[in-house]
């Protein structure tokens, strides 16, 4: 599968609040996220120009089974510096549980792995999008995830996602940002590596949304 996605992320702390947020908000039941993520590069005989791809099995399926993504540059130019998220292109096939050791046989290289822990959900707003929120573990002991440890304890990777074409990724950008306003109080989301720094209202909006329990309608 190739697609454009339209990707906004941040770090953060206030997980329970948010979840009520978002769960208000999405409309849905959210999904537990279990996935583990193998990044591969390129090794010297496969040419001068460097590639990357990345095998992921969600570990939350009953019968797991791995993807291998191939995730392009981001957009540039005008257009791409006026979009508050990042656009990028991305491809994406189904793969047999041997895939590692095919890519390693083709000269790939095991850069470093990760284990994502959390939940998403997936809903309709306008096009389809994921909100996914994790911690990113790493693990000490080669594909052990049993002992996977956090890279970041208590703070949490949240990311906004949407497919789009190269006929839509306009719309479909903005349909993501206009979401992400709705997340303000507690936190900004942004494009990979702006950092937007700590929200002053967080706290404040985090405390309000638990001792409310999520009954407010929004």
């Amino acid at each position: 599968m190739r697609k454009i996605e339209s990707l906004a992320c941040h770090y953060f702390s206030h997980v329970e609040a948010l979840e009520i947020l978002l769960q208000g908000l999405c409309g849905v039941r959210r999904e537990p996220l279990k996935v583990h993520e193998i990044c591969l590069k390129s090794g010297p005989n496969l040419g001068a120009v460097p590639s990357e791809v990345r095998l992921i099995c969600n570990l939350e399926q009953t019968e797991p089974t791995w993807t291998v993504r191939f995730v392009g540059g981001a957009m540039r130019g005008a257009g791409a510096e006026q979009l508050s998220v990042l656009v990028r292109t991305v491809i994406e096939s189904k793969a047999s549980k041997n895939v590692l050791r095919l890519f390693y046989a083709l000269g790939y290289k095991l850069d470093h792995e990760l284990l994502r822990v959390g939940f998403a959900f997936h809903f309709q707003r306008g096009t389809q999008m994921t909100v996914t929120v994790s911690s990113v573990n790493k693990m000490p002991q080669l594909h052990n995830t049993d002992e996977a440890v956090p890279v970041t304890p208590g703070i949490q990777l949240v990311e906004v996602t949407a497919p789009a074409s190269s006929e839509t990724y306009t719309e479909v950008a903005s349909a993501v940002s206009s979401f992400c306003e709705y997340l303000a109080p507690l936190l900004h989301l942004s494009k990979p590596g702006i950092s937007t720094g700590v929200v002053p209202t967080a706290a404040a909006a985090a405390a309000s949304l638990m001792s409310d329990g999520g009954g407010t309608t929004l």
